[in-house]
C-alpha cells in the first residue's frame, strides 16, 4: 500500500466545488488522540466550522443506492473506478444546508464534487424540480447538480443508509490544503425515506470491536491532502507507527446491517458483507 509522501512545492488552489485529494484513514486506539493533538498543534489549527475544544461537528450522510446495491458492490470488489452518491448535513437541528456529494474514486485519487441546497428546498420532489428554479451559487454546483441526478436516474439510485457520526476537525497552519479529523460515535441505521437528518430512528453503533475488527473500539483518523502530503504529515505516520486501513463507513453499516439480518460473522472481508455467509 503506497505511502504519504513528503511535498515537493507549494502551489495555491482556488477555493471550488470540485476537489481532487488523497485521503489515508488509520484506526487508532482513543489514547493516542492526545498525543497526536499535541503534534499537531505547531502544524494545525481548528476547523472555524466546528465548535469547542476539542473543535467537533456532527456529520449525518444518508447514503443512496440502486435496488441492486451497485455502488456498495463496486466497493467490495474494489472496482478501480468507482463512485458514491450521498446527501449531506451537519447537526442534528434540521436547520444547516444539504450537500449533494459525489464521491469518485479513481485509480486512487479521490474526486469529489458537491452542490448546497438550501434547506427550505430540501424535499423528495427536488429532484423533480426545474434547474432554473434551483438557486445554485455557482455554475459548476449547477452542472454538479445536473451530474448527481443523471446518476441518481440512470441508477434508480434511492435512499439506503443513514450514517451518523462525530468530527473533530483541524487544518493545517501552513498548506494549501491539508486536513485532519478523528471520527468517533460513529452509528448507521437503514434509510426509510429523504429525511435529513431523521427523527425517531434507533441509531446502531459502528465503530465496535466486530465493526472494525480490532479488539478495541477506535477512531477513525483520516488524512487529507493534495497531491503531495506535507513532511509533518508523513512524520505523525512514522512517529505513531500508523497502518493504513480502507475503512468505508458505507459498506461497514452495510456488513453490520447484514449480520443483523442473519448473516454468519466471518473475519475473511474487513469491512464488507463479501465475508459474510448467509445461514
Amino acid at each position: 500500500m503506497k505511502q504519504l509522501q513528503a511535498k515537493s512545492s507549494s502551489r495555491q488552489r482556488e477555493a471550488q466545488s470540485e476537489l481532487e485529494r488523497h485521503e489515508a484513514k488509520y484506526i487508532i486506539e482513543p489514547a493516542l488522540v492526545p498525543q497526536i493533538r499535541e503534534f499537531i498543534s505547531p502544524f494545525c489549527i481548528p476547523d472555524p466550522n466546528a465548535d469547542g475544544d476539542p473543535p467537533e461537528y456532527t456529520i449525518v450522510t444518508l447514503q443512496l443506492d440502486s435496488p441492486t446495491l451497485t455502488l456498495h458492490r463496486a466497493k467490495e470488489l474494489e472496482t478501480v473506478n468507482r463512485f458514491k452518491l450521498r446527501c449531506r448535513t451537519y447537526g442534528m437541528e434540521g436547520t444547516a444546508p444539504v450537500f449533494l456529494e459525489i464521491k469518485r474514486k479513481i485509480k486512487g485519487i479521490i474526486v469529489k464534487s458537491r452542490t448546497v441546497i438550501p434547506r427550505e428546498l430540501w424535499e423528495p420532489d427536488l429532484f423533480r424540480t426545474p434547474v432554473s428554479e434551483i438557486p445554485f451559487k455557482s455554475r459548476n454546483q449547477r452542472m454538479n447538480f445536473i451530474e448527481f441526478r443523471r446518476l441518481m436516474h440512470r441508477l434508480d439510485a434511492r435512499p439506503t443508509m443513514l450514517i451518523r457520526y462525530v468530527r473533530e476537525s483541524y487544518l493545517g497552519r501552513y498548506d494549501n490544503y491539508a486536513r485532519l479529523t478523528f471520527d468517533r460515535r460513529l452509528c448507521y441505521c437503514p434509510a426509510q425515506g429523504w429525511q435529513l437528518p431523521p427523527q425517531g430512528v434507533r441509531w446502531r453503533t459502528m465503530d465496535s470491536c466486530t465493526a472494525q475488527r480490532r479488539p478495541y473500539s477506535g477512531m477513525i483518523l483520516e488524512l487529507k491532502t493534495y497531491r503531495d502530503a506535507p513532511e509533518w504529515m508523513v512524520e505523525l505516520t512514522e512517529r505513531f507507527d500508523l497502518v493504513r486501513v480502507g475503512f468505508c463507513k458505507y459498506s461497514t453499516a452495510m456488513r453490520l446491517e447484514s449480520l443483523f439480518s442473519g448473516a454468519e460473522y466471518s473475519d475473511g472481508a474487513e469491512n464488507t458483507t463479501m465475508g459474510l455467509i448467509m445461514t
